[in-house]
């Protein structure tokens, strides 16, 4: 079985959106992805946290416009929907690094379902 294993480090909507979309095109193709969340991105993995992302670059006045065409191309422009998705083809797991979940108050009873790895350590 081919492996990848992915770093998530960026928050920004457009820039987290970037390696969602390369896991799930491994994923289509039976690749297991593995994903560490670091630093602000954690918070996806936290209930009710993938609701903030936004874009947070000079282009955030067109982020209605990136939303519609996300959609439009058969992805879900929700975060928490495209977690949902990546975890259903059963080949994609989510870790939130374990230095990052103390910082942003995460904890196993507050993460979402979908990271059923639970924390991890960054090594």
């Amino acid at each position: 079985m081919k492996t990848m294993s992915m770093i998530i480090r960026d928050d920004s909507y457009d820039k987290i959106m970037v390696p969602f979309a390369f896991a799930h095109l491994h994923a289509s193709e039976g690749v297991q992805v593995d994903m560490l969340f670091l630093s602000w991105t954690v918070n996806a993995l936290k209930q009710g946290g993938a609701e903030a992302f936004n874009i947070k670059t000079a282009h955030s006045d067109k982020e209605d416009y990136i939303r519609q065409q996300v959609d439009r191309i058969g992805m879900s422009s929700d975060i928490y929907s495209m977690l949902k998705g990546l975890k259903g083809t059963d080949c994609v797991n989510f870790y939130p690094c374990s230095l990052a979940a103390t910082v942003f108050d995460i904890t196993e009873e507050n993460l979402i379902p979908e990271a059923s790895g639970g924390i991890v350590g960054a090594s």
